[in-house]
Parts: structure tokens; C-alpha cells; sequence
């Protein structure tokens, strides 16, 4: 048979197509090629599924990860953990010095993804692309108390205003004056070490620009500084990747898109920042009812637990309350859960099989206060001994070894509870947790809490045998 020649319109058409084709491949060859050399390689969702791991950057901070008392906490690590298992892969996050690392870890390629509550300028979009916004944090001007009040953005005109040194709180007044108020000026100044409370408690600012959400936890370190109101423009958090990664940037965009269109992205970023409230007048309030109502059951489990471990059982009573409240239903936003809020995780290593049973955790978090004890240097005496356990038993011991090393550098006395108690809330400010050993962690806590302890503690040596004794009920 004779084949069938095309008609040269359509071999000038084959030809023009085929050098079409030729370019594209030449120049996909070449972009494949300078990436190569910069020693990067094309991102690929499906390289992500295939080694099964995402791999994450972030930085070391209350609002994005640290490490817990009861492991890795921070918006950014359960965020970044949702869309692993989402993707189900393994989740190895891991955390840089600043934000030009993260820079470089996405431009290296190193990383999938960095999560760091970003707010891209110029410098970003050089080495990456934006996913959709996850997050609108409020921008709150705060003061030292005792400065002349504000309430909007005429009363800061010839004022002193700091911004965080990596933030994008420079551009959004820009933005912001250029909008409403163009004659508006003030004096913009950024602190050395990345913290611009320190500016207003050094008296070298009359006002600041900070994240709500770092403000949450900068009010421990600053209990003088307070919110003076609140910016109209908020700020954009998103995460980056790579350039050319369409595939995953669709995948996280649509992630995100289903968490806030389901309403569930607002719970999960505040149960990763759990409040810390304050010891106040309502809660020596109840602990008075609760002496009388929720303590006389539970004191026989308190009085068999000092039996097994020698502790007093006031004290065990105390942390008990401190953690819960005496409530065998409690629950934290970590997963910690009954009287003596164990973790599952504890719980499972001490034999426990039912968190809730209020004998099960107060045997078992007896035990777990006398190990965590066990590891503190046997020079510290007591009861000083005992507050240290009290704060590892909430922080975590790497933690209190840092504070313990930090009070020392400090000229404190690493083996007395006062003087390490000063420096805890310290682990939460950046200019020292960058330099610890376990990193960030909210230091303020450990030191309220163990105070809290003591008033409970003190409350019940003071009240002696006028507490119901053990296994009175109500009306007998």
C-alpha cells in the first residue's frame, strides 16, 4: 500500500510545532540545569509523598514552636502537624537562627515550607511564593503604664514608636499614614536584640507595635507594659515555598481554605497558645468551697499516695489543685487530663489505664513528682528540692536546667529555688532563650505555678484538723 504523505500546509505546521516543542524542552533542560547547579532540585509534591516526610522551617518562639513539658508545642508545629498527617507523611520540622536562614533553607531547597507566621515583602518573593493567608493577627500599640494615654493614630504624632527588627509593622504605618494620615510623623526605632518592649521599659520608646499574639506571652516578662489600642489594619500570616511548586501550594491552600471554611482553624492556633491565668481573689474564693466540697473524697487517694512515696500529701493536694482543681474531668489544651493532668503519653508509662480515675492519677502523678525529684541534684535540700520537681513537673527538666545555668551566668545561686525562680520568665524573652540549650519555653509559668502551690500548701498547714478528715462526707 502507498502511504499517505501530509500536504505541505501541514508539514510547515508539523515543523513549526516540533520547533516549538524544541524550545520547550531546551528551556525546561536549561531551568533544570541552573537549578542543579545551584544545587537545588525542582520541587515536586510527589518527591514529599514518596521519601514520606515534609520537611518544615520554622523558628524557635511561643507563637511558632518549643518545646513543652510534654513535647513540641506552638501554632506553627500543630499547624504544620495537621497537614502532615493530612498528607500522611512524617513531619520533620526543625528550626533556624533567624528569618534570613529561613530564607536560605527555602531557597536551598532544604525545606518544603516555611511556617513562621510570615508577612512576605520584596525579600521573600525573590526566593518563594506565598500560600494563602491562614491567619489575621491584630496589631496592638502598647505602652508603659503611666504614659499619657492613646487612643488612635493621631496620639502618636512626634512619638517614639518600636517594631519588632523582622517585622512588617514598618510598612503597615507607612501604609496606614499614607491612607489617613499624611502629615502624621513619628520616629520609628528597632531594638538590637529583636524585642521592642525592652525599648519602652528603657524608657527609649513611648509606644510599641506588637503581635496580639506575642503579647499574650510578653505580658508575663512586661507586667508594666499594657495594650493601648488597637491598629484598624491587621497583619497577614502566611506560608511559603518554593517557587514552582504548584502542586503542594494548591494541596496547602486547599488545607487551609477547608480548616477556615469548617471554622476549625481559629480553635486549633488557640489551643496551641493556652492562656496562663493569673492566682487572683476568685480563686482563693472557691479553694475555701472546694476544701470543704471536692477535698474530703479525694484525700484518702492524697493520704495512700504520701504512703507509697513519702511525700506529704498536702503537697500532693496542692499540685493537685493547682493542676486541676481537684477535677478527675479536667482537661488542658496539651491533652494533660485528670486531677493530676498526665499526658497520655505518662499516663501510659506509669500504668495508668483510665485518666480520669481520680486514685489511678493521683497515685500515679505521686510517683511521676517523686521521679522527676529524683533528678535534681541531691546537694539541693529541701524544701527547696521539692519546688524545683514542682517546676520541672510543669516545664520540663531540660528547661529548669537552663534557667538553672542562666541564673548562675546571672550571679545567682543555681541551687536556690528564689534565685532560679527570677530568671525563669527570662526562657520566654528572645535575647536568652536563643542561647539556651532547650530554647524557648514559657518560663513564667513554672514560676507562677510553684507560687500558686505554696499558697495552696500554706492554706492547707494552716487549716490543720479542721479539715474534714479523711473519708468524711458531707453532714458527718
Amino acid at each position: 500500500m502507498d502511504s499517505v504523505r501530509p500536504s505541505k500546509a501541514v508539514r510547515r505546521r508539523g515543523g513549526r510545532h516540533s520547533l516549538i516543542m524544541a524550545w520547550v524542552l531546551a528551556g525546561s533542560a536549561l531551568l533544570a540545569a541552573l537549578w542543579a547547579a545551584e544545587g537545588h532540585r525542582l520541587p515536586n509534591l510527589r518527591d514529599i509523598l514518596s521519601r514520606k516526610a515534609l520537611n518544615v522551617a520554622t523558628l524557635n518562639g511561643p507563637t511558632t514552636y518549643y518545646l513543652g513539658a510534654h513535647g513540641p508545642q506552638g501554632q506553627e508545629y500543630s499547624l504544620a502537624t495537621a497537614f502532615a498527617q493530612q498528607l500522611g507523611v512524617k513531619l520533620n520540622l526543625y528550626t533556624v537562627s533567624d528569618v534570613a536562614a529561613l530564607r536560605e533553607e527555602l531557597r536551598s531547597g532544604r525545606a518544603d515550607i516555611v511556617a513562621a507566621g510570615i508577612t512576605p515583602d520584596e525579600m521573600w518573593t525573590d526566593v518563594g511564593v506565598a500560600t494563602v493567608s491562614y491567619q489575621q493577627i491584630a496589631q496592638w500599640v502598647v505602652a508603659s503604664r503611666g504614659t499619657p494615654r492613646a487612643h488612635g493614630l493621631g496620639d502618636l504624632a512626634d512619638r517614639r514608636i518600636a517594631i519588632p527588627r523582622t517585622g512588617s509593622q514598618m510598612s503597615m504605618l507607612e501604609g496606614l499614614r499614607a491612607q489617613g494620615a499624611p502629615d502624621l510623623q513619628w520616629d520609628v526605632i528597632t531594638s538590637a536584640n529583636g524585642e521592642p518592649l525592652d525599648l519602652l521599659t528603657d524608657k527609649r520608646a513611648d509606644f510599641a507595635v506588637v503581635d496580639a499574639t506575642q503579647f499574650a506571652y510578653l505580658r508575663h516578662l512586661f507586667p508594666e507594659v499594657e495594650k493601648a489600642f488597637e491598629l484598624p489594619q491587621s497583619r497577614s500570616a502566611y506560608w511559603m515555598v518554593q517557587k514552582h511548586s504548584g502542586r503542594l501550594l494548591s494541596r496547602i491552600n486547599t488545607f487551609f481554605g477547608d480548616l477556615l471554611a469548617q471554622n476549625k482553624m481559629a480553635p486549633l492556633l488557640a489551643a496551641a497558645t493556652p492562656a496562663s491565668p493569673e492566682f487572683e481573689l476568685q480563686m482563693s474564693q472557691r479553694l475555701q468551697r472546694d476544701l470543704e466540697v471536692e477535698l474530703p473524697a479525694l484525700r484518702p487517694h492524697f493520704e495512700e499516695a504520701s504512703q507509697q512515696t513519702g511525700v506529704d500529701w498536702r503537697l500532693l493536694a496542692a499540685l493537685g489543685y493547682v493542676e486541676s482543681k481537684w477535677q478527675p474531668q479536667a482537661a488542658s489544651a496539651d491533652g494533660a487530663e485528670g486531677v493530676m493532668m498526665l499526658t497520655r503519653e505518662t499516663a501510659s508509662q506509669l500504668g495508668v489505664s483510665n485518666r480520669n480515675d481520680a486514685r489511678q492519677s493521683i497515685l500515679a502523678g505521686a510517683r511521676y513528682f517523686v521521679k522527676v525529684r529524683e533528678q535534681i541534684p541531691e546537694r539541693i535540700a529541701e524544701p527547696d528540692r521539692s519546688w524545683f520537681a514542682l517546676a520541672a513537673y510543669n516545664v520540663g527538666y531540660g528547661h529548669l536546667e537552663d534557667a538553672r545555668r542562666l541564673a548562675q551566668v546571672r550571679g545567682g545561686n543555681p541551687d536556690v529555688w528564689v534565685d532560679v525562680q527570677n530568671v525563669l520568665p527570662l526562657l520566654a524573652h528572645e535575647e536568652y532563650y536563643a542561647e539556651a540549650k532547650h530554647g524557648f519555653a514559657r518560663g513564667w509559668e513554672p514560676a507562677q505555678m510553684v507560687n500558686r502551690v505554696q499558697r495552696v500548701l500554706k492554706l492547707l498547714e494552716w487549716q490543720g484538723e479542721s479539715l474534714s478528715p479523711a473519708g468524711a462526707k458531707d453532714g458527718t
